[in-house]
């Protein structure tokens, strides 16, 4: 017997649906709630590593990941050099297992809407424009009562916080960690895939820290720059972004030169900084507890963040599923399994940046990503 019956979940995002999914197809009751009205239609494209793809496949969606995604094996590494120079490509390490590809690029909404739909087929019970604005709990033992901004309330076993970075369910519940800014920033756009690009290639150096660019479809990929941040950037107007970007991708060539004409103002794009934190303890307070990006968050140097929230999910699940109780020590179990982990993924793709901004030639780049790669081959 689980040891939950009724689950309330707060976001719609990859945590938070990966949760609703395991729980409802179990025949836990779960309510879950975006504040937003609809199913993410923004954004430009996500890198899903092995691992990822693995929870992925164990919530019965793989087969629409590989419909919509574009899976590849390998990794170049380019020279910010005039002619784009192909330094090396190498196999990329298959986290998930052989029978999954290393990585998979595919478009956010989609991803976003495969999870949803899954969750509504499991009989997760979903509503979009609804926001959590009050927890009232007595005892582990009693549950909590959530209070909606719709002025209704209801009684649960266990609320999940998978409400992201500025979490309100981690608020709520008295963790007073906030994301802090790393120094980098990264433009985006997303656009049609030329077809000299089939993999993921990086270029370090030049004016920038990095270039790079994922393929997403047959006929889409997201590109992006990653530099220094720039508080003012954010005041840029469309147009003023677009040219910005363009401006900083005249240094990088080869498949760069065939992503250059893409970059218009009809397609924008799109300016944020990267940031990070780690809860360092137990990521609950009696009967709420947080995953996914309200726990943990880290650049994507090392395109990591949403296996590691689908990590939170399947650990978290597995616990609930397989337990009689939510007590301590089940919470005890889950932060033994998650906690090293996450903060190991946080600390190393934090460390990569940082070696970039310092310029450090002496970082041991393929050791940090090769010791990475060994950690999350392993099932959480």
């Amino acid at each position: 017997m689980p040891a939950v019956k009724s689950v309330l979940v707060v976001g719609a995002g990859v945590a938070g649906t990966a949760a609703a999914i395991l729980l409802a197809d179990a025949g836990v009751s779960v309510d879950l709630i975006e504040q937003k009205p609809e199913v993410g239609t923004l954004g430009s494209g996500i890198t899903l590593q092995g691992n990822a793809l693995r929870v992925l496949r164990q919530l019965g969606v793989w087969p629409q990941i590989e419909e919509h995604g574009y899976g590849f094996t390998t990794l170049g590494l380019r020279a910010p050099d005039p002619h784009g120079t192909l330094i090396v490509e190498m196999p990329d390490a298959r986290t998930g297992g052989p029978d999954l590809p290393a990585t998979v690029g595919m478009p956010r909404p989609d991803l976003a809407r495969i999870l949803v739909n899954r969750a509504e087929e499991a009989g997760a019970s979903i509503r979009f424009g609804l926001a959590l604005v009050e927890l009232r709990t007595q005892s582990e033992a009693d549950g909590v009562t959530a209070v909606f901004s719709d002025s209704t309330s209801k009684h649960y076993d266990l609320v999940i916080g998978a409400d992201g970075l500025h979490s309100t369910v981690r608020d709520l519940i008295g963790i007073d960690v906030k994301p802090q800014t790393t120094g980098m920033a990264i433009w985006r756009v997303f656009t049609p895939r030329p077809q000299s690009i089939t993999r993921t290639d990086l270029y370090y150096g030049g004016p920038s820290y990095i270039a790079g660019y994922c393929p997403t479809g047959e006929n889409s990929l997201y590109a992006y720059i990653v530099e220094e941040a720039k508080a003012a950037n954010f005041a840029l107007t469309g147009p003023e972004r677009v040219a910005e970007m363009r401006a900083l991708s005249e240094a990088y060539h080869g498949p760069w030169d065939d992503i250059r004409p893409y970059i218009t103002d009809d397609r924008g794009v799109n300016y944020t900084f990267f940031e990070t934190h780690i809860v360092d303890g137990a990521w609950n307070r009696g009967p709420v507890v947080i995953i996914g990006d309200a726990a943990h968050s880290c650049p994507p140097t090392l395109a990591q963040g949403a296996a590691q929230s689908l990590e939170d999910a399947a650990v978290l699940a597995e616990l609930l599923l397989a337990g009689d109780v939510l007590d301590e020590t089940l919470w005890r179990e889950f932060s033994a399994r998650r906690l090293a982990r996450a903060s190991e993924i946080v600390r190393a793709s934090v460390q990569l940046g940082q070696w970039l901004v310092e310029h450090d030639q002496t970082a041991d780049v393929p050791g940090l990503m090769g010791g990475v790669a060994q950690l999350v081959s392993v099932p959480a």
